[in-house]
């Protein structure tokens, strides 16, 4: 089917801009969903999944739907990774960091610390009685949690900050099809840097333990390096701002967690399905699939909408509705399914639980300032700022 009878027959599709999947994105995704849930878009290129039961059948089959291929815009930034590679290459790539991220290990290693770092970041707003969640909680607590999981500690939060900047410029621009820039590359070499330095000078470190156990390359160490830190600053920071906005602006919400604190994960989970911190994830054909309507050719880009599967409301009862003891959590996608489910999922959980603990610990009748803009992003979404003031109201 050429792209002219793809635009005919998936008519819902054909009139989606790039602008409806970047602001307000839910409508337009349940319009989608209901009339075409695997549709042809113009707008990417690409076909857009937004059913959960043909979203988990991409997720789930690696043979017929691969990350493996030269559009991959990540690897032509920082090289072939666990999250550009499929079949026994990912696994080679993936398994020499998954003990680091395993559950028990992570809470081992993290939970006290986390906790502790989420309180210091905020006690310094404490006297002024407001401030913005995202560059004063959610962004540092992102940087240094993976920072210390890479042991990076002695990089300055803001050159980590810094190399992660310019890798999401690098990405954007490929992206849209321009080359990779200088900036990006310089920031490349820098990390390369840091991490070689890591290697050889932190015995005992994950990235030492990595190269000591010798199934990587170091090209490809670093590679891996870089996206793992990129996707833990980048969706982290996400899923800590959606979280904290999705409870603090649901007064009653709030109070019913703030009253039952066993509900924090909860809330967590909860934000993570009403708006995953990274929303599209992108495969691409490797044979003629037919999924539900849609006859998928060779090489086309098959894009999974992991917002729209977790407000299909064939699984998840009133979809739009932020509620924190939702029978059903547990089957939301923002992490994926399948060979790619995100290696850092037990840390990300980790922090944000532990920031909105600060939160509720910390900044009495906190609440959202009235100019708080909802999330936004095409690929990735969090909101501009998480603007609050706690305190008696001055209302």
């Amino acid at each position: 089917m050429d792209p002219v009878d793809r635009t005919a027959r998936f008519p819902v599709g054909a009139v989606v801009t790039l602008e409806a999947l970047t602001g307000d994105v839910h409508p337009c995704l349940a319009r989608l969903r209901t009339a075409e849930p695997v549709s042809w878009l113009p707008a990417i290129g690409g076909w857009l999944v937004t059913g959960r039961d043909p979203a988990l059948a991409v997720l789930r089959d690696a043979d017929s739907f691969t990350v493996d291929d030269p559009r991959f815009s990540t690897a032509r930034v920082v090289g072939p990774s666990m999250l550009s590679t499929d079949g026994a290459d990912h696994a080679r790539h993936r398994a020499p960091f998954a003990g680091a991220f395993k559950h028990a290990v992570v809470m081992d290693g993290f939970e006290a610390w986390t906790a502790i770092e989420a309180r210091r970041l905020l006690a310094g707003h404490l006297a002024v009685g407001r401030c913005d969640l995202r560059p004063a909680l959610a962004a540092p607590l992102a940087v240094g949690v993976i920072a210390r999981a890479l042991n990076l500690e002695e990089a300055d939060p803001d050159r980590v900050l810094g190399w992660y900047r310019a890798i999401v410029a690098g990405v954007e621009g490929v992206n849209a099809g321009r080359e990779v820039g200088d900036g990006t590359r310089r920031a490349v070499a820098d990390l390369r840097r840091a991490v070689d330095r890591t290697v050889r000078d932190s015995a005992g470190s994950l990235l030492a333990e990595v190269a000591e156990e010798g199934s990587l390359t170091a090209d490809e160490l670093f590679s891996n390096t870089a996206v793992l830190m990129f996707g833990a600053i980048e969706t982290s920071e996400g899923m800590t701002a959606n979280a904290l906005a999705h409870l603090i602006g649901d007064p009653s919400q709030l109070a019913a967690v703030a009253n039952d604190r066993s509900l924090v994960p909860d809330a967590v989970e909860e934000s993570l399905r009403m708006e995953p911190a990274a929303t599209l994830v992108d495969r691409y054909a490797t044979r003629e699939v037919d999924l539900l309507e849609a006859r998928i050719g060779v090489g086309d880009l098959v894009t999974v909408s992991l917002a729209g599967a977790n407000r299909d409301p064939v699984v998840f009862n009133d979809p739009d509705r932020f509620d924190v003891r939702r029978p059903n959590l547990h089957l939301q996608l923002a992490f994926v399914k399948g060979p790619h489910v995100c290696l850092g999922l037990h840390l990300a959980r980790l922090q944000t639980i532990a920031a909105v603990d600060a939160v509720l610990d910390l900044l009495p009748g906190v609440r959202l300032d009235d100019d708080f803009e909802p999330a936004r992003g095409l690929v990735f979404r969090k909101p501009a700022a998480v603007p609050v003031a706690w305190g008696p109201s001055e209302g």
